[in-house]
């Protein structure tokens, strides 16, 4: 059963969430300015609402296309709640639907974003297949250079990253590739156990968050048993910084998590 708080942690092991969360988010945007002029925004399927909103708010400034990707997959559920409860969108229907059509509704009716400016791509079932459709889609369309910004949910940010250069690896001339998951979520321990230090809204359950964060590193080793080049080679190889590496080793060593989310 999901604790309606996750326990509080020692200010080092949050320090190493944190530390390993900011890394996997890869946000190559600094938040003190706009994000630079871009030819294309990718948004690839997820639940988080900020994350939607930023990929949306940045296709909507700049004027140029919003190309969505992501079909029906076993995350796909998340979106649906996500959407349901949101104070706006929980008008648009959502049951049995792709993600990428959920979305383009998002765009559509709340960013006023035309359909012109609307790419939908909705076969895709998991991060692999967005990269590789994503970048048949730009194909066809005749948009394979330039400036692409790309937008997934942070604690997948890296990871997408690392599948478009995948994808592109024997590429001539890809395109630059601009990683930015929105915002990058930050815990911090409250009166009633962690939380996000930020609004919640959209965001989500601390131990889901957790769940995604700890279990995501394993899958970007370049090792027999990683998906990197070495291992099932569905991405491009990914260096660890030590501080990285430091803060993993500290998250596998905590005692709560190991025993209070057995997520470890």
């Amino acid at each position: 059963m999901v604790q309606p708080h996750f326990p509080i942690l020692a200010d080092a092991t949050l320090a190493a969430i944190n530390t390993v969360g900011a890394w996997l988010a890869q946000d190559d945007l600094s938040e003190t300015r706009q994000p630079p002029a871009v030819d294309v925004v990718i948004l690839a399927g997820n639940a988080v609402i900020p994350t939607i909103d930023a990929a949306c708010r940045v296709a909507f400034q700049k004027n140029v296309p919003l190309l969505i990707s992501g079909g029906i997959g076993h995350s796909t559920t998340f979106l649906y709640e996500a959407i349901r409860n949101h104070p706006r969108y929980h008008t648009l229907s959502v049951a049995g639907r792709a993600e990428a059509s959920i979305l383009a509704d998002v765009a559509r009716e709340f960013w006023q974003i035309p359909d012109e400016r609307l790419w939908v791509e909705d076969r895709s079932t998991n991060c692999g297949e967005n990269a590789r459709f994503s970048w048949n889609m730009l194909k066809q369309r005749q948009r394979t250079s330039g400036r692409v910004l790309v937008v997934q949910d942070p604690t997948m940010q890296r990871r997408t990253m690392a599948t478009f250069a995948r994808v592109c690896r024997d590429e001539p001339a890809p395109p630059q590739w601009i990683s930015h998951p929105g915002f990058t979520p930050m815990l911090q321990n409250g009166k009633e156990g962690v939380e996000f230090s930020e609004d919640t809204a959209g965001l989500w359950p601390v131990d889901r968050y957790l769940s995604l964060v700890l279990g995501e590193l394993p899958r970007l080793y370049d090792d027999v048993n990683g998906y990197g080049p070495a291992g099932r080679d569905y991405i491009a190889h990914v260096e660890f910084p030590e501080v990285v590496t430091a803060a993993w080793r500290r998250l596998q060593q905590d005692p709560i998590l190991k025993g209070a989310r057995k997520i470890i």
